[in-house]
């Protein structure tokens, strides 16, 4: 119930974001998802992290589904290439990540943010390796 309450309880709305709480206002529900997710991939945010209450017991679950294991399953023809990028993007030494390369397949990194994985799959593919997301 206080949910609720809290909820319908009028906000003051100082005079400079009066136009944009108008406009979020009058928002559909999917607007407002896809403005979210817009936010936090301009500002590397996350909307999880600021709930409070009953929703923060929910944002584990919610961070564990944009979590992704990283696996390299081809090193490619270019090692190298494939070397410095996990060895940059995972902040390895020269041996560490030439090892992980050298046993393709082999996990890269478990709990990977999505974003993150999907900018180090990209960087990947970009130089002829193959990842997939486990």
């Amino acid at each position: 119930m206080d949910e609720t309450k809290v909820a319908t309880e009028e906000v003051a709305v100082p005079a400079k974001f009066a136009k944009i709480v108008k406009e979020i206002e009058e928002m559909s529900v999917l607007d407002l998802n896809e403005l979210v997710k817009i936010f936090e991939a301009k500002f590397g945010v996350s909307a999880a992290a600021v709930a409070a209450g009953p929703a923060a017991g929910a944002a584990p679950a919610e961070e564990a589904k944009s979590t992704v294991g990283v696996e390299l399953t081809d090193g490619g023809a270019n090692k190298i290439a494939i070397i410095k990028i996990v060895k940059e993007v995972l902040a390895l030494g020269l041996k560490e990540a030439k090892d992980l390369v050298d046993a393709a397949p082999s996990m890269l990194k478990a709990d990977m943010k999505m974003e993150e994985a999907t900018e180090l799959k990209k960087k990947i593919e970009e130089a002829g390796g193959k990842v997939t997301f486990k």
